[in-house]
């Protein structure tokens, strides 16, 4: 049946799971305080890092990076498509899933910029079969029917309205298939160029790239897709759903340059590359690619170019490099690219240089000893200054510790004379004080992972309006999720994430439930109050501050003058958290 299911749906769906008890139905899960533990079911660990919270209802698996919901769960772990996850819930609560829109599955109901792409990939689907062009240059380039298919290779022809013409304007335009020239005229954005849909984790197509054909008078010889709010290149990766559709744990995730390399890579067997589109690897890629795998390979050009990309990459991943995390940095030889490589070489060559390229350490080793030469007392001491700020960005761990432990060596210094002038853990060093200074440090993330725990907490907050004011990170994340908690009484974090698991702040709030929290409720209730008390007095300060600015401009009317001596006496009498 088409149409989507609906979101109150799901979240009634999610409330009537039990997920400890859907996951004990697949692992072995033993009780470890508030929560249960089990072995990773994505990584081959010895020690149990896999936990489920029945009062979230989620689970963290920090050996591989992956965490969710139910439906998440089984998506991962059952290779469940979303839809197939939700139907396979419904089933075991014995419901049946409701559909908005209805109809007959072979009709696309265009109700939306996603059923727009869906028809734009049929469009290039068809075209492609009706251009002799097209296929001569697929075939020329080794794109085996096979492949095109898997991948739903299509063609754009040259025309101005092949899209225009056939899907809703409005929807095509929120889409980034139109575009809208100066004079009010709009028109097809891809033209003469080989299509290749990109899809997210639930198989969606949320925009194409487009490679041009030659003998178009088009320098671009890639054009990506447009930013629009499905699709942002800094957080989608081409290729990543063909990647998960194989069955087992995957060894590792290489990424590329080009949709050609994703694809020919697949034909001869490499079935789990992807590719950036437009951008170098953000944070965001990184954290997206560690809930499939443990190893993340980077494929560059071996020039000086590809070596500067490749150092652009590594600054983006150390602070992602935790966990159990691996990431190797290969480097092609000169005058290839994947796809030519591979189809030189085999797959089976092609692995084995995939797994023996560098790993993040040595190569951050091999780059600073580069610029710096340590046999000499000033190389040394260069040596020690250009790594402090890496050093900086890598959180703390066995990683870590190793890679200061040979830096050190190098340079003839202690450890320790490394790390020096490196701002000491204050709550390991009090502990007594831990949560007094978490929550004077970092108010907003104390109250997320409290309310998250416990999210009828949210009733208990007053002034919304003043507690908003506070000028603290993160504030409207937290007034989202009161408001939120507050409107569905009932609701779990488990449905809130759910919720917003497509969004920016969904997967904001999926790092602060990940961490735990070995509270009693009346604990929890007690820091969530003096964290809400803390931000309350920012709150009360920023109005201060606000109306004495004002009355720098102006003669404050009487309200306000009142309003400013409360807040003063208010403020002047308030103990600091």
């Amino acid at each position: 049946m088409a149409g989507r299911i609906p979101d109150s749906f799901i979240q009634d769906l999610l409330t009537r799971t039990d997920i400890v008890q859907l996951i004990s139905e697949r692992l072995d899960l033993r009780k470890a305080g508030k929560e249960y533990r089990a072995r990773s079911p994505f990584t081959n660990e010895k020690t149990p890092s896999f936990f489920v919270s029945p009062t979230k209802q989620m689970f963290f698996d920090f050996s591989s990076g992956k965490n969710g919901t139910a439906i998440s769960f089984l998506m991962e772990y059952d290779r469940l498509q979303f839809v197939e996850a939700v139907e396979e819930l419904a089933k075991r609560a014995g419901l049946t899933v409701p559909r908005e829109g209805g109809g007959a599955a072979e009709k696309l109901v265009l109700d939306g910029p996603l059923d727009a792409l869906a028809a734009a990939e049929r469009i290039y689907k068809a075209e492609l079969k009706k251009s002799q062009v097209a296929i001569d240059y697929l075939k020329k380039r080794g794109v085996s029917g096979e492949t095109a298919k898997r991948f739903g290779i299509g063609f754009a022809p040259d025309g101005w309205d092949t899209v225009a013409s056939q899907v809703p304007e409005k929807h095509a335009l929120e889409a980034g298939l139109l575009v809208r020239n100066d004079k009010g005229r709009v028109y097809d954005f891809y033209r003469r160029r080989i299509m290749f849909p990109v899809r997210n984790l639930r198989g969606q197509v949320i925009t194409f790239g487009g490679r041009v054909l030659p003998g178009s008078d088009d320098d671009r010889k890639y054009l990506n897709g447009r930013e629009t709010p499905l699709f942002d290149k800094g957080r989608q990766l081409y290729g990543l759903y063909e990647a998960r559709q194989g069955t087992g744990t995957i060894p590792y995730i290489l990424v590329v340059e080009g949709y050609m390399d994703v694809v020919m890579l697949a034909q001869h067997g490499v079935v789990n590359a992807v590719a950036t589109m437009g951008t170098a690897t953000t944070r965001e890629h990184l954290n997206l690619l560690f809930k499939s795998t443990q190893r993340v390979v980077f494929c560059f050009d071996g020039d000086r170019a590809g070596r500067a990309a490749a150092w652009r990459a590594l600054e983006q991943a150390l602070p992602e490099a935790y966990e159990g995390r691996e990431m190797l940095f290969m480097f092609l030889p000169d005058g290839h690219d994947p796809d030519t490589l591979v189809q030189e070489i085999g797959a089976d060559e092609f692995r084995q240089r995939v797994l023996a390229a560098p790993t993040l350490s040595s190569f951050l080793v091999s780059e600073l000893l580069s610029q710096a030469k340590p046999a000499s007392t000033e190389g040394r001491a260069r040596l020690v200054a250009l790594a402090k700020p890496h050093l900086g960005r890598l959180r703390d761990g066995p990683l870590r510790k190793m890679i200061v432990a040979e830096l050190a060596k190098i340079a003839r210094l202690n450890p320790e004379d490394l790390e020096a002038g490196r701002a000491p853990d204050a709550a390991a060093a009090d502990p007594g004080a831990a949560s007094i200074r978490t929550i004077a440090a970092r108010p907003v993330l104390r109250a997320l992972q409290l309310l998250l725990e416990q999210p009828a907490l949210a009733t208990q907050v007053g002034d919304l309006e003043q507690l908003a004011r506070a000028d603290a990170p993160g504030i409207g994340l937290l007034m989202d999720v009161l408001e939120y908690f507050r409107e569905h009484p009932d609701a779990t974090a488990a449905r809130l994430l759910e919720l917003w698991r497509e969004e920016e702040r969904g997967q904001a709030l999926v790092r602060v439930a990940a961490e735990p929290l070995e509270l009693g409720e009346d604990v929890v209730a007690r820091e969530f109050g003096d964290a809400i008390a803390h931000l309350a007095q920012k709150g009360l300060k920023a109005r201060a501050q606000a109306l004495l600015a004002e009355a720098r401009r102006r003669e404050l009317t009487v309200a306000e003058q009142q309003e400013l001596g409360t807040l003063s006496r208010h403020l002047s009498g308030a103990k600091p958290v």
